[in-house]
């Protein structure tokens, strides 16, 4: 059992039968009354969002999640193949447990994956992975001063928006978290 008051962005509690992920918290302090705290909460299994008010100093319970070190191997016909780096033993996901992974997913990856209670709820992937752009207009000379943005396809078939210096054939960072171009690599 923890604290709402200790309640951090990214921590899992135990609520109703099933784990929420923290999205945001706020200690309210309020000129009368008693303090609380705001959340909003992410029911990890569904990816629906409650926002839940507790009174501070209230105790949850905090959600035991395994995460373990695996390995992409390969995607096939709707189903990604990942090795446990410790006992080579393979698992088959689909879709609906590892989200947007696929969009920044390289064969050979590590990532990891979570779990809780034995059921597989996402994998986490390095905040930012480098990736080869095969696919974007050409840059014009004189076009780097001005903020403009224009739409190159990557390796793994993701769409996302590069200045216009960045050409094909380069590998550029990309934040696994947003989406969104970070810089050349």
């Amino acid at each position: 059992m923890i604290s709402v008051n200790d309640l951090r962005n990214g921590m899992t509690i135990e609520m109703d039968g099933t784990v929420y992920q923290v999205i945001e918290f706020l200690h309210v302090k309020p000129g009368k009354g008693a303090a609380f705290v705001r959340t909003k909460l992410k029911n990890v299994l569904t990816g629906a969002t409650i926002e839940t008010t507790f009174r501070a100093g209230e105790k949850v319970p905090q959600a035991n999640v395994d995460r373990r070190e695996y390995q992409f191997l390969y995607a096939d016909q709707g189903v990604w193949v990942f090795m446990n780096n410790e006992t080579y033993e393979q698992i088959e996901l689909t879709r609906d447990q590892i989200g947007d992974a696929p969009n920044f997913l390289l064969e050979n990856m590590t990532v990891q994956i979570a779990s809780w209670n034995g059921q597989i709820i996402g994998v986490d992937l390095p905040n930012t992975v480098e990736l080869k752009v095969v696919e974007t207009e050409p840059g014009f000379k004189g076009d780097t001063a001005t903020g403009t943005y224009k739409p190159a396809k990557l390796e793994t078939g993701y769409v996302v928006q590069v200045p216009l210096f960045v050409n094909n054939g380069d590998v550029i960072k990309v934040d696994t978290r947003t989406g969104e171009y970070l810089s050349r690599a």
